[in-house]
């Protein structure tokens, strides 16, 4: 419940329980919740209550004036009365109303005076805090505060940044401020800055069916594991069970997928399969690859970066292979975070050409440069980030004796890293097909993360699911 609320809003419902307890309650009703959010007195809702002439002291007599005291004990686990929770749904819907994705002290404000049949609404309305003055002061305040400032203070929250409900097809639709959210969400599930426990009931009760019409070891151990995290459940669907396209349209799998399920993940090979899924099921669509796109892959290669290397401004990541949906999701990537990407391939091996415009535009915006060279050793000169990926991807396997022929000079060696800078990163997105792609020497080597990069794409797809279902 608690991983769309503000840093400040969860310390407001930890406050309300040390309240509870303090007042020898087992529950925690209105009026904890109340106390707890003017005890964060560092906050939206208490610059409010100054502006609206009422100080917290006040509000906090008032309540001492009328509470009912027990003689309970707090608990590890302090529930919720009903009342509480309704506030607590209240806030999620002043939240939405205000077009914030996150839910802050603001709201629970709210919550509390919509709520209004518990002690801390009558306090509220005794006080003279009514629903319209408080929106009135929010409309007018800049933002960077609280909840308009996201799940970490001071970032803006625009309508940009909400994911809920949306599709994540490929990179070329994710602005930056997407790319920030679903980072920021992958550091916090992944530190455990958002504890175990309250990531297993962020998606409770929801269902993700994950269709594969390629096989896979990571994509679906990380999807499956990653749902099991949240509080939901995997259903795994291959070709032969459900024939998409064939046995039925993929626009009718998907108006059946979606009364039945809460989000899909598609593994395909035609990126027009994972497009029409997405436009006829009205619950989100996750491109878990296909021959455009890799999407999942380049969160997961990134999110190792910035654990490694602390940013992305004006580095260098130089991907030698072919211009295939990796390449050109990392390319994507790179533009719209202001990373330099370099593209090295054999002749006839370029990248789509509207991905590789649509990267400039976006290079354009954030300074980057996209630059694609038949040159191994230019395109690896002073990378801070190597790459690169099987010579043959599945559904090539006619051509694999042709390309070891073509891709050969391309091979990332230790002669070959030699020329990135000497604390440059390897990164594969895996299976790697040792002695052909990559040597042994480089891919068991202190500079290659590929086994970190792996285990990131569960916590980058955690991270997914959660800003698009939870």
């Amino acid at each position: 419940m608690w991983q769309r609320f503000t840093e400040k809003a969860r310390r407001v419902v930890f406050f309300a329980q040390e309240e509870a307890g303090r007042l020898g309650e087992n529950y925690v009703s209105t009026e904890h919740l109340l106390l707890g959010l003017v005890r964060e007195e560092d906050s939206v809702a208490a610059l409010i209550l100054k502006r609206l002439g009422v100080s917290c002291a006040r509000i906090r007599s008032e309540v001492e004036k009328q509470v009912t005291r027990g003689d309970g004990r707090l608990g590890q686990d302090m529930q919720l009365t009903p009342r509480a929770k309704r506030v607590i749904d209240l806030a999620y819907e002043e939240a939405r109303a205000l077009n914030n994705n996150y839910i802050g002290t603001e709201h629970l404000l709210l919550g509390l005076i919509r709520e209004g049949e518990g002690l801390a609404g009558r306090v509220l309305e005794k006080l003279g805090v009514t629903h319209d003055s408080v929106v009135s002061i929010v409309k007018q305040l800049p933002s960077g505060h609280d909840a308009r400032a996201g799940a970490v203070e001071g970032t803006s929250l625009k309508e940009d940044v909400n994911l809920h409900g949306k599709d994540l097809i490929a990179i070329a639709d994710l602005s930056k401020a997407h790319l920030d959210a679903i980072f920021d969400m992958t550091r916090k599930l992944k530190t455990k800055e958002i504890p175990t426990a309250d990531q297993r009931i962020i998606l409770e009760g929801k269902t993700l069916a994950m269709i594969f019409e390629k096989p896979s070891l990571r994509t679906r151990v990380s999807f499956e594991t990653g749902i099991f995290q949240l509080g939901g459940q995997a259903i795994n669907l291959q070709p032969a069970d459900i024939r998409l396209g064939a046995r039925e349209t993929i626009a009718d799998a998907a108006r059946n997928l979606e009364r039945m399920v809460d989000i899909i993940m598609a593994r395909t090979f035609a990126h027009s399969t994972v497009t029409e899924l997405a436009e006829f099921a009205r619950i989100p669509v996750i491109n878990g690859l296909s021959d455009l796109e890799h999407p999942c892959q380049a969160l997961a290669d990134f999110y190792t970066i910035l654990e490694c290397k602390g940013g992305f401004e004006g580095m260098k990541m130089a991907f030698l292979g072919d211009g295939n949906n990796v390449s050109q999701s990392l390319m994507l990537l790179a533009a719209k975070v202001g990373m330099n990407f370099t593209l090295g391939c054999p002749k006839g091996y370029d990248p789509n050409i509207e991905i590789t415009a649509l990267a400039r535009k976006a290079a354009g915006d954030t300074g980057a440069s996209i630059k694609i060279t038949h040159d191994p050793i230019a395109a690896a000169k002073d990378a801070d980030v190597v790459v690169t990926d099987v010579w043959a991807s599945m559904g090539m396997e006619e051509e694999a004796a042709e390309r070891e022929k073509v891709f050969r000079p391309f091979q990332v060696n230790a002669a070959l890293m030699s020329h990135a800078k000497p604390d440059a990163i390897f990164e594969h997105c895996l299976p790697a097909h040792r002695g052909y792609e990559v040597t042994d020497e480089v891919i068991d080597s202190p500079q290659s993360v590929v086994f970190d990069e792996a285990e990131n794409r569960l916590h980058a797809q955690k991270a997914v699911m959660v800003l698009l279902a939870g």
